[in-house]
């Protein structure tokens, strides 16, 4: 019966839609031929109804499995990729705290300047292990002294505007996370250290951690004086580097640590004398505030840039660099004096400002310079028997002339009130380091 009914409908869809329908030959189709096709379809959807409700009821409940257990996989790889990003984003957050806190581009210039002394006192053979260690714990001290001076001036940095945006003033750090994360690193630091290098190195670092972060902070709010103790602060990394090299602290060693001594007092005049107003905001006396015309600012940065004159001949002198630094350094310091001067003369903010940015130029071609032409250890050895042999020459021969001739003994003595072979008196620049101090003195040997 069902064959049938199949084979009427078929036959009354042909016959009424298909009844002119054409091959494309341009015959028509045959309604028999097509009730078959028709009949042969119909069978096959009817027979296999029963089968695909069956597979359609499986398929759903497998479906509905896979999505329930595909949704659990989905909050799991969710939740998972939520927490690493949180992760992520903490560690974004605290470390640019910490970078701000550690203010970590002035203290990679700090250790800079221990490595060029790490490097200066390492003679012939460089330990670069040695130096990576001294570098790091050179760093770490640095953030943990710069951590330190914040906690201090929160007060005072909330109400400059250059440093209102720190992150303690800010609020989004608070200063019992601040004082762990600069014990931490501190210590770590001075341990670090003593373990790599030696106790004359770790205790150097942690005598300019508390100068820095216990007197020179608190100084900077009770006397312009602080200026002169802020730049011994900068002058001890350089020390430290070369005696975490070499073990010890000879004069050869201060050349470097004088040179930053003296460079730092016209880059902070220039800055004290550009920053005023918010100086004065922040309650900090600085030495700036107390010159209305800026005279005395300007011959106290011109007078220390002069001081930079003789330290490429004590370099040489001293057997750490080649004659050619001499040149070199002499150019530098003409140069910073050159923008002092002008300075002096010219009591602008613009001027302040290229002295300001002479300054900053200096210090990397100085020490870049060291560098350059640094005589190795036994180079150093091998001009000092140089010295030696000449001079025991020089000495024999004027015994041979003493022993021969007897007449000519004044001219002998006058020559050597002069200094042995001939050279000239040497300028001690460290005899006037404050403003209020007389000028140097040429002091002979």
């Amino acid at each position: 019966m069902w064959r049938n009914s199949v084979s009427f409908s078929a036959k009354l869809v042909s016959s009424s839609t298909l009844k002119n329908v054409k091959s494309p030959f341009g015959h028509s189709i045959d309604s028999y031929n097509y009730a078959i096709g028709s009949t042969v379809f119909h069978s096959q959807f009817y027979s296999a109804t029963s089968t695909t409700v069956a597979s359609s009821a499986v398929e759903s409940i497998k479906s509905e499995a896979g999505r329930a257990l595909g949704s659990t996989v989905l909050d799991t790889k969710s939740l998972s990729a939520f927490s690493a990003s949180k992760l992520r984003d903490a560690a974004r957050y605290y470390g640019r705290c910490y970078f701000e806190l550690s203010k970590a581009r002035l203290s990679m210039l700090v250790v800079a300047t221990s490595g060029t002394g790490y490097i200066l006192g390492s003679g012939s053979a460089i330990d670069y292990v040695g130096l990576c260690c001294t570098c790091a714990g050179t760093m770490m001290v640095a953030a943990s002294a710069n951590t330190l001076n914040q906690v201090y001036e929160i007060k005072n940095d909330s109400l400059m505007k250059r440093t209102r945006n720190r992150p303690l003033p800010s609020g989004r750090l608070t200063a019992p996370h601040a004082i762990t994360w600069a014990a931490s690193v501190g210590f770590a630091g001075t341990g670090l250290l003593a373990w790599q290098t030696n106790a004359l190195a770790a205790g150097l670092a942690a005598s300019n951690l508390v100068l820095y972060a216990f007197v020179y902070t608190p100084l900077k709010q009770i006397h312009p004086v602080n200026t002169w103790v802020g730049a011994v602060v900068g002058a001890i990394p350089p020390l430290l580097g070369w005696a975490a090299a070499a073990g010890e602290v000879t004069l050869k060693s201060m050349i470097l640590p004088a040179a930053l001594y003296f460079w730092q007092i016209p880059h902070f005049m220039a800055l004290a004398y550009l920053c005023r107003k918010d100086y004065a905001d922040g309650g900090f006396k600085m030495f700036s505030l107390t010159d209305a015309s800026g005279r005395r600012t300007a011959m106290v940065a011109l007078r220390n840039c002069l001081y930079l004159l003789p330290l490429g001949y004590l370099a040489y002198d001293c057997g750490i660099t080649s004659s050619w630094f001499c040149f070199e350094s002499t150019i530098l310091a003409l140069a910073i004096s050159g923008t002092a001067m002008s300075f002096y003369l010219d009591r602008t903010t613009k001027s302040a400002r290229r002295m300001f940015h002479a300054s900053l130029l200096y210090l990397p071609v100085f020490m870049s310079g060291l560098l350059l032409h640094r005589q190795s250890g036994n180079q150093q050895y091998q001009k000092v028997d140089n010295l030696h042999k000449s001079f025991d020459t020089s000495a024999s021969s004027e015994l041979m002339v003493d022993e021969t001739d007897t007449s000519n003994e004044p001219r002998r003595s006058k020559s050597k009130s002069a200094g042995p072979r001939g050279r000239p008196p040497v300028a001690y620049a460290s005899a006037a380091p404050f403003p209020f101090l007389p000028a140097p003195t040429y002091v002979p040997h």
